[in-house]
């Protein structure tokens, strides 16, 4: 099969990979423009090109998909399918029509749960026990398109969205093989979505990421795993604002939410609405992540102190 990839970020690599070495052809990349990146802003081409570069592949890396002369370009290569894994771009009818199967997305959730644009966030979020891939086949629709294979995998409870992400991305890989072999023997039916159990997977405003110490420790920690790599869980105490990495969940304190009860080598312990969470790797803003232990050492923390709280 003559294959068009379209992905960006590190997350559509290991798919590009796995195409690669199963044989297919890759007869055109796409990519988003390369743009500027880090804290010197410099100009950095995405993981998907640094790959296509190494392997040689035609590449695109087109503003838009909607003007007419990008509709041609596709349409002249005559491909067969086009696989779209976090490519970060609205594809129009236009292009969506243009290969002979369609276009195939690998979507990081377990459809019609958390369509949208933060999967591995939302579901880490709400307490999802599981998650997986879908592989859809894409329409006009926000991933409202006909699911054609999933596959489920458990989340950890000490899955951050990082690690959530790179098991997903592998998971991502091997089922959009797995849903090409089954496509050409025919074997691929096209189930519609439930829309009457649909859930939505918005971009995390910069706000979700405040911890707020009124609610259970349980949550508070979704929220550090959810937030870890960005931005980060954040908070402040006695004007030091902080971002807080890894916790674990503790057990019943006495106190005030937000209120420090223990402050040691092992961790530094908060209350909170329900339980209490042990922070073990922080931040202060301006700093390097610490331990717990190494952070207090430059920032002495007592049990009394008591993190920024919204009922205050």
């Amino acid at each position: 099969m003559k294959i068009i990839f379209a992905g960006t970020p590190p997350f559509s690599v290991p798919a590009l990979e796995a195409l690669t070495d199963a044989g297919y052809e890759i007869v055109l990349v796409l990519t988003q423009p390369d743009r500027p990146a880090g804290r010197g802003m410099k100009t950095t081409a995405s993981a998907v090109k640094l790959l296509a570069q190494q392997r040689q592949f035609s590449l695109l890396q087109p503003c838009s998909l909607k003007q007419p002369e990008v509709h041609a370009q596709l349409a002249a290569i005559n491909a067969d399918i086009m696989v779209v894994a976090a490519y970060g771009l609205i594809l129009p009818s236009a292009v969506l029509n243009i290969p002979h199967f369609g276009c195939l997305n690998i979507h990081a959730s377990l459809l019609p749960r958390w369509r949208g644009a933060a999967p591995i966030q939302r579901a880490i979020l709400a307490g999802d026990r599981e998650t997986g891939i879908t592989i859809m086949q894409m329409n006009r629709g926000l991933d409202t398109g006909a699911i054609l294979l999933q596959r489920s995998m458990a989340i950890a409870q000490d899955d951050t969205a990082q690690t959530l992400h790179d098991k997903l991305a592998l998971l991502g890989a091997f089922c959009i093989v797995e849903a090409l072999t089954r496509l050409q023997q025919g074997r691929l039916p096209a189930i519609p979505q439930n829309e009457v159990i649909a859930t939505y997977a918005p971009k995390p405003e910069k706000n979700e990421a405040e911890i707020d110490w009124r609610l259970s420790a349980e949550s508070i920690g979704r929220t550090v795993r959810a937030f870890n790599p960005r931005p980060g869980a954040r908070s402040q105490v006695r004007g030091i604002p902080m971002k807080i990495w890894q916790a674990s969940v503790a057990g019943d304190a006495a106190g005030k939410p937000g209120e420090i009860v223990a402050a040691g080598r092992d961790g530094i312990a908060v209350v909170c609405g329900e339980g209490s969470l042990m922070l073990q790797i922080v931040q202060k803003y301006d700093g390097k992540k610490l331990t717990a232990g190494q952070f207090l050492t430059g920032h002495p923390l007592r049990p009394g102190d008591r993190f920024e709280c919204r009922d205050d």
